[in-house]
């Protein structure tokens, strides 16, 4: 795939344990999804996690961008019910 489109997608939290956190969720997919049009690289700094998706077209990088909101939404989600869930349980 010749990339010719891409754009950075930029995360920040509150502490580095929950950057990693779902960092971690997401990292695993990075090399599963990815397709003949579209792929992304994941990097985390302290805080912050950025994934930049590249793409042969910019349908494919409207995809590939709404997917990668998608999937870091939902480890967020997960990340906040785990901090929920041991917050009670103590």
């Amino acid at each position: 795939m010749r990339a010719t489109h891409r754009t950075s997608l930029v995360f920040s939290y509150e502490t580095e344990r929950v950057a990693a956190a779902v960092a971690n969720a997401v990292r695993v997919e990075a090399g599963d999804i990815e397709g003949g049009r579209t792929r992304a690289t994941l990097e985390r700094d302290g805080a912050t996690v950025q994934v930049t998706v590249a793409a042969a077209d910019l349908t494919a990088l409207r995809a590939g961008a709404n997917t990668w909101t998608t999937l870091v939404e939902v480890a967020e989600r997960a990340s906040e019910t785990g901090r929920s869930h041991a917050t009670l349980n103590k």
